[in-house]
Order: structure tokens, then C-alpha cells, then sequence
């Protein structure tokens, strides 16, 4: 097999690739760690690796100001997607690449946090998301963002219109998290505990439906990410 680099870029240590980790190496990545925290994304070059995939994280898109670094990864993430570089964006990395690809991002509705099916666009194929029909996934976001030029919805919620999106087979942008690990859940219960309680949620009852919902999750998320590597032209 074929070993292929893979650079995942990291907002906070819970949030990562999770379930997904696993996957990639038995699809032949090697899975590098790049916390913005502590590397300088100005000596980074993106385009090297063979897949990026950019986390989720508690900033936000228009936080630039506050956090310098936003504006290091949109600059970096505008050369990769401008090469058509395979890309994927999960929460905070789907908003980046909405907005590096021209696309507003804005607070959507009302904060969205807990899980819930999908609703997947009939005759979308194809649609590596698939798998997840039926499958409550989490979702764990305040902002929303347009539908970047080009680019096809592959998912929506009521709250929500824009749950992912693709431009061709390299480019997937994820705006829910399909990556849970639902073993690690504690972490972001934790980790999030302020957003929670500024937010009224429960964490009981997240934590309830996650030991409902999480293995199921995994399971379709295992199948929507072999269905998109089997897309992505290297």
C-alpha cells in the first residue's frame, strides 16, 4: 500500500480527528498533528501534504482580530483550495474553507449543539454522506456561513442550511462533526463546559444521547470516509 501524508490541523487537544483517526491510517495516511498553538503557520507550507484536514475549535471565522492565527490559515487555506489540494474542514475548518473559498460567514439562527439526522438532497451523487442517511451525527456550532461559489450542499438541518458542502471530488467541507469518538465525549463536555452552561444546555442530557447515538455514528462515519477517499484525484 501506497503511504500518503496526512496534516491535520488542531484549534484545542480534544478536538481531533477522533474517530476518523483510525481510518485514515488503515487507508495508508500518516497522520501528522499541527496545533496552532504552539507552530507558526507562517513557515508551514499546506500544499505538501497529500490530505489536509482542518478541526474544529471554540474561535470563530471572524475572530481575526482577537486570533491572528484565523488570518494565517485563510491565507494558507486559499493557496491549498486554490491548487485543488484534497481538503477536508470539520466545524471551525468547513467555516475557514467556506471563507477562503469568498463565502460570508455570519451567527446563524440559534446555537446548535446536540444531535439530529441530516437531511441529505435527493439525486446528489454522488454524495460520500450517504452513509450517514438516518444517522443522528452531533453538531456543536454558532455561526453558519453562504454556500461558496461553485460548490454543491450536501446536507442540511432546519437550523442550519448549509451542513456540507463539496467542490469536486478533493474539497469537503463539513460544518457538523462526524469525527466523534464517542469514548472521548467527557473531553468536550469539559472542555465546553462554559459555552454549556452560558447556553443552558445540559450536559446530562448531551452525554445521554451520545452513549445513544455515538457507536452508530462511528460505524457511518467509517463508510462515509472510505466512500470520499475513493473520490479524492491525488
Amino acid at each position: 500500500m501506497i503511504r500518503r501524508r496526512l496534516q491535520a490541523v488542531r484549534h484545542v487537544g480534544f478536538e481531533d480527528l477522533g474517530s476518523f483517526e483510525a481510518n485514515f491510517r488503515d487507508a495508508g495516511y500518516d497522520v501528522d498533528y499541527l496545533d496552532v498553538a504552539s507552530r507558526d503557520l507562517i513557515a508551514v507550507d499546506l500544499l505538501e501534504a497529500d490530505l489536509l484536514v482542518v478541526l474544529g475549535g471554540p474561535i470563530g471565522v471572524n475572530d481575526q482580530e482577537a486570533y491572528p492565527v484565523v488570518t494565517q490559515e485563510l491565507d494558507l487555506l486559499k493557496v491549498r483550495l486554490g491548487a485543488d489540494r484534497p481538503t477536508m474542514g470539520i466545524c471551525l475548518g468547513a467555516q475557514l474553507m467556506a471563507a477562503a473559498l469568498g463565502s460570508r460567514v455570519y451567527p446563524g439562527p440559534s446555537r446548535e449543539i446536540g444531535w439530529s439526522i441530516l437531511d441529505l438532497p435527493a439525486g446528489r451523487d454522488p454524495n460520500p454522506l450517504r452513509a450517514l442517511e438516518g444517522v443522528p451525527v452531533l453538531h456543536w456550532h454558532a455561526d453558519t456561513f453562504d454556500l461558496p461559489d461553485d460548490c454543491a450542499r450536501l446536507a442540511s438541518t432546519a437550523i442550519c442550511r448549509n451542513q456540507a458542502f463539496s467542490r469536486g471530488p478533493n474539497i469537503l467541507g463539513l460544518q457538523f462533526h462526524p469525527e466523534l469518538a464517542a469514548a472521548r465525549f467527557e473531553h468536550w463536555l469539559l472542555g465546553h463546559a462554559s459555552e454549556l452552561a452560558t447556553a443552558g444546555i445540559s450536559p446530562v442530557a448531551l452525554r445521554q444521547e451520545t452513549q445513544l447515538y455515538g457507536k452508530r455514528l462511528e460505524i457511518a462515519s467509517a463508510a462515509l470516509l472510505r466512500d470520499w477517499l475513493t473520490l479524492i484525484e491525488h
